[in-house]
């Protein structure tokens, strides 16, 4: 199952191109609405994805959540060791993408799981999803903001070892 969600609330607020305190060009002011309309959809479905994004989708917090309960779904946590002991998402695995091993640990990550994958602030987990995206990975799923996001949501967060 592909799922794209976009939290609107993230995307900037389109400036009118006449506005004379907008430095912003008549294509980028029709991007930012293009934005406000596409992005609901997205959150219900109704948009589409291009293929060099197909299987994988950066999710709002609340979406994430949905989808890491998903049966089947696998948790990675791709920090390292140290953040992971001090706090990650229930029932999540660590894969830490700074460690060397981290293509040798994926290579043996079955590639038609689906994973939902996140970091402290989402720029590693990108990464990550990158990587795997080139493994062969169909189905992986980003948390947009990281761990970050989560928290501020409320989600609970654990410590200790896996």
């Amino acid at each position: 199952m592909n799922v794209l969600a976009v939290d609107p609330a993230t995307l900037p607020e389109p400036v009118h191109p006449r506005a004379e305190s907008s430095a912003r060009s008549p294509r980028r002011w029709w991007c930012g609405v293009a934005a406000r309309v596409v992005g609901p959809l997205a959150v219900f479905g109704l948009g589409a994805c291009s293929s060099t994004t197909a299987g994988i989708a950066y999710m709002s917090p609340a979406a994430f959540s949905t989808a890491r309960n998903a049966p089947g779904t696998v948790l990675l946590d791709v920090r390292t060791p140290a953040e992971f002991a001090a706090g990650h998402l229930p029932g999540a695995r660590n894969l830490d993408i700074e460690g060397s091993g981290f293509a040798a640990q994926i290579a043996r990550l079955d590639t038609n799981v689906t994973y939902a994958v996140y970091c402290h602030s989402g720029n590693r987990s990108g990464a990550a999803l990158e990587q795997m995206a080139a493994a062969g990975f169909t189905h992986v799923y980003d948390l947009a903001g990281g761990l970050m996001a989560w928290q501020a949501m409320g989600g609970h967060v654990v410590t200790g070892g896996p």
